[in-house]
């Protein structure tokens, strides 16, 4: 997801290993410690809502895969969106479907490297896909009005353009507020008329095609660095959609089927209009930055299908924006269910149900970053999130050597030395993309994580001193039979 806004910017006893003896009980999975209201059950998440809000989670639409094509050619750009998603995409989503459906409270991640490594290690990882989270949705509100002020000038610099930001900011959260089956839908609405442009660029597109140009290698020295980080963020954040597996119906049903239907899905959405404008369109390598499915829609069909496709590009920024808060609000809601937070920010909405602190501080945060110049804040944001990343990885193979019995009702279909394998693969390409960042990046990033940590430390004084209400620590994993 955070290739959007490329637009925008160019104690616990916890890890106890298994006894494995007779005498085990039936797990009870660690959900939640609060039992939400009778009205909840009746607003679930199903199937379909489900499905579109992972889209919007990690795509929105091809919008910002041309710079692949830029950095290594035409070819290479084809081969990366069809096997990146078997080295990243799959794993991901896999790992997703396995912790969801074995863990299936909002929070997550957080429970899942809280269950593996501790509450240290969850607060930390809370931090850290909060922030990379939060600091993303910034950037959408900012690409709508820069889609905006082609039509309203005024909207392009000054006051009118910063109450444009907090006044779309607002009505964007407040639909988050109103409830997550809603925003589930209206992410269902937003991906067919986001996508309806693409669809109509690729059949008018296929008397032009001329599949030669599918093998072209290229023209220019290859910009490896923006190849792998295009690839690496058009095909990210699969497991964003985990903190919300407590409001999903039957999620131990639901979640895997969601995440495969939404792996096709949004690698077909890719892939098809990128094989129809390479192979309709006649330009220069170099022509192929953030934006060119747009002029290649005017190259195509003419002027209006290009509006047709800005609009579409503004659209996918509102729906990324909704699935992005959602996924962070309900983050914080779980955290505070499972005691790493104070009662506090697990507060519901009385009407809705909704986490509407974690809407608030979301928004708020979002706020000001966005009235920054925070390319460097962002770039610090994805270095975060790939430490993230790294944790959730090591939680997901000690979960599996540590509790083999702990009851998985979907269960990637590997053994221990298949999954370390099924993990080193993208671990190390995250290695390589941050070992590659800049100074400023690595302070500021080492800065959030100090924050972290020091959080941590402020929570514990708070609990153990009975300065703040949390909720009681879930119990360690107990083997199934």
């Amino acid at each position: 997801m955070a290739d959007k806004t490329q637009h925008f910017l160019k104690n616990s006893n916890h890890n106890q290993p298994a006894t494995g003896d007779s005498s085990s009980i039936s797990q009870t999975l660690p959900t939640t410690t609060v039992t939400p209201p009778a009205a909840a059950v009746r607003k679930k998440l199903t199937l379909i809502p489900l499905i579109f809000l992972i889209y919007f989670e990690v795509a929105g639409g091809p919008y910002g895969e041309e710079p692949a094509v830029q950095a290594a050619g035409p070819l290479l750009a084809i081969i990366g969106f069809v096997v990146f998603p078997f080295i990243w995409s799959v794993p991901e989503a896999l790992i997703t479907a396995e912790l969801s459906t074995a863990f299936p409270g909002n929070g997550g991640f957080v429970i899942w490297a809280e269950r593996a490594f501790g509450p240290f290690w969850g607060s930390l990882m809370g931090t850290w896909k909060l922030l990379s989270g939060v600091i993303n949705i910034a950037a959408f509100p900012v690409l709508c009005i820069d889609y905006i002020k082609k039509i309203a000038p005024p909207l392009e610099s000054g006051w009118p353009r910063r109450i444009a930001v907090l006044a779309s900011t607002l009505i964007l959260a407040l639909l988050n507020y109103i409830g997550l089956t809603i925003v589930g839908y209206v992410a269902v609405v937003l991906a067919f008329l986001s996508l309806l442009p693409f669809i109509l660029m690729t059949f008018i597109s296929i008397p032009k095609i001329k599949p030669h140009r599918w093998i072209i290698l290229g023209d220019q020295k290859r910009d490896w660095n923006l190849y792998l980080n295009t690839l690496f963020w058009n095909l990210n954040f699969w497991d964003n959609v985990s903190t919300l597996a407590g409001e999903v119906e039957n999620p131990q049903k639901t979640f895997p089927m969601a995440l495969f239907v939404s792996v096709i899905f949004t690698c077909l959405s890719y892939l098809i209009p990128l094989l129809a404008v390479i192979g309709a369109v006649d330009v220069e390598q170099s022509a192929w930055g953030s934006g060119f499915h747009a002029q290649a829609a005017g190259i195509i069909a003419g002027k209006w299908l290009k509006v047709l496709l800005e609009i579409g590009s503004s659209l996918s920024a509102i729906g990324l924006f909704e699935a992005q808060l959602s996924s962070s609000a309900y983050q914080i809601l779980g955290m505070a269910e499972i005691g790493v937070l104070p009662k506090f920010f697990g507060g519901r909405a009385k009407w809705f149900n909704t986490p509407w602190i974690g809407i608030v501080i979301c928004t708020a945060i979002s706020l000001a970053v966005s009235y920054m110049d925070f390319a460097d804040i962002v770039a610090s944001a994805n270095f975060i999130y790939s430490l993230g990343m790294l944790l959730e990885f090591s939680s997901f193979v000690w979960l599996r050597w540590k509790h083999p019995g702990m009851k998985r009702p979907f269960k990637v279909p590997l053994k221990l030395p298949g999954l370390i394998l099924m993990c080193l693969i993208p671990s190390a390409f995250l290695v390589a993309v941050m070992v590659f960042t800049h100074k400023t990046v690595f302070l500021v990033s080492g800065g959030m994580t100090v924050g972290g940590i020091l959080w941590f430390g402020l929570m514990n004084i708070c609990e153990k001193k009975k300065i703040l209400n949390f909720n009681p620590r879930s119990e360690a994993i107990v083997e199934e039979l």
